[in-house]
């Protein structure tokens, strides 16, 4: 990993436009992106997974960022705008929106190259000298200026920021590749069942994290002819990479932490199940996502709640959080909070109980009700005396989404499905020891 002179680095980053591809619908995970796209996610507590790839140009010191958008873009863009709009244009610092608005084409976009290529005249219009592309639903903390200053040092003509993933992880899910002594890329396979292996680290191999940097002249030229090929499907993964690696330098940036430390931080929040588990993760002793670093901060827009507040502290109802994370403007009145996150403005009545879960914006939890192992989604109400994640036949009967890994998603529209039938009426202990299941059935997204 290249770690070079902070005025040199800074210099390679004013020169760059960074491209955030926002644009993604998220099918995986089912539901809880109907109406609205996966990097408008809420994460984290008070945070939308957008501002992770903002924070890290911001923080990198690229200043100028165009984003581009498509599925279900309003609540992205409304976000955009109220917590992204305080860059300064007059010292050339933006957030620009990209809405798909078929520029070059009467197509929506089609792939990840034609997003670029659809976009080619704003890319024209900034001239930078560097393009610094990067997904817009990942969740990590990475500094571009090191990568940057690897693709200059190295003469490349596109780099590809990648980590080391088990191959089990990494397979049917992931772009991988095969580099030499140098990271020279020599081959490179979208999504393989079978991914190539680390010669030095059997059982692991070297994934894309959907982050590149090309030379702007050279971007243009590989956009254009990626557009007139008849048999495209117009994707960096698919066409563009394996295509460019026989005649062009393209070398791989090993995402790694400073000096030396454990394996980075990165999420593809993607499915159900690692959304659940990349917002658990920060409730750990030590998590491995520092979002309490003042020298890497993630900047983000939320209302401006009260602080949260926990009532009574009775012998039968005493209003607790452990090993949590409670977010502004909450209210946990008598209940009990175990090893979850409560985003902002949640409330929590008294004898419920609620464990290893993730309550989003606005959700209220009913008295006596247990909540266990589930992603309540936004402003779901759960009635009184009510149960999830406790009993698996129960919760798919309701309706209700069981993942692989036994995490249960709660729905405001699975909600208004019910019938009177499907709501308990007598207070179910919660249990002491729950361990995760392996769920029983589970509908496809």
């Amino acid at each position: 990993m290249v770690i070079s002179d902070t005025r040199y680095v800074s210099q390679l980053t004013r020169n760059s436009l960074a491209l955030i591809l926002a644009g993604g619908k998220g099918s995986r995970l089912c539901e809880l992106t109907a109406s609205e796209s996966k990097p408008a996610l809420h994460f984290g507590g008070k945070f939308r997974v957008i501002d992770f790839p903002l924070s890290n140009c911001v923080n990198s010191g690229i200043r100028k960022i165009g984003v581009i958008t498509q599925y279900k873009a309003y609540s992205l863009i409304r976000h955009l705008v109220q917590g992204w709009g305080h860059l300064n244009r007059e010292l050339g610092e933006f957030v620009e929106l990209l809405p798909a608005s078929q520029q070059r084409s009467a197509n929506w976009y089609q792939g990840t190259a034609d997003a670029l290529y659809q976009n080619i005249d704003f890319i024209r219009e900034h001239a930078p000298k560097y393009v610094v592309i990067m997904a817009g639903d990942h969740v990590y903390k990475m500094d571009y200026g090191d990568m940057l200053a690897q693709h200059v040092e190295s003469q490349a003509d596109m780099s590809i920021s990648c980590i080391e993933l088990p191959c089990k992880e990494a397979a049917n899910t992931f772009g991988v590749m095969q580099v030499d002594h140098k990271n020279r890329i020599s081959s490179f396979a979208e999504k393989p069942a079978r991914p190539y292996e680390l010669d030095d680290k059997p059982g692991y191999s070297l994934t894309s994290m959907g982050n590149y940097i090309f030379n702007t002249e050279f971007l243009i030229d590989q956009l254009c002819k990626d557009a007139s090929a008849k048999n495209s499907q117009h994707d960096f993964g698919i066409d563009m990479i394996p295509r460019l690696i026989t005649n062009n330098h393209l070398y791989a940036y090993r995402f790694r932490n400073k000096h030396n430390a454990p394996t980075p931080y990165w999420r593809d929040i993607g499915t159900l199940d690692s959304f659940w588990q990349a917002n658990m993760d920060l409730t750990h002793f030590v998590p491995k996502l520092n979002i309490y670093d003042d020298e890497w901060p993630i900047w983000t827009h939320q209302k401006q709640y009260p602080p949260a507040k926990f009532l009574f502290n009775d012998d039968t109802r005493r209003g607790y959080a452990v090993d949590s994370m409670i977010s502004g403007g909450c209210i946990v009145s008598g209940a009990k909070i175990n090893h979850s996150l409560l985003f902002s403005n949640v409330r929590v009545h008294s004898y419920a109980d609620v464990n290893e879960s993730l309550l989003l914006p606005q959700v209220e939890i009913g008295r006596n009700s247990v909540i266990n192992r589930a992603i309540i989604e936004t402003g779901c109400k759960i009635p009184q005396n009510f149960t999830v994640g406790i009993n698996q036949k129960s919760d798919i009967s309701r309706g209700f989404r069981l993942t692989e890994n036994g995490v249960v998603l709660v729905t405001k529209s699975m909600l208004a499905n019910l019938n009177p039938n499907n709501s308990p009426t007598t207070t179910v202990p919660f249990p002491t020891n729950i361990k995760a299941t392996t769920a029983l059935s589970s509908r496809g997204c």
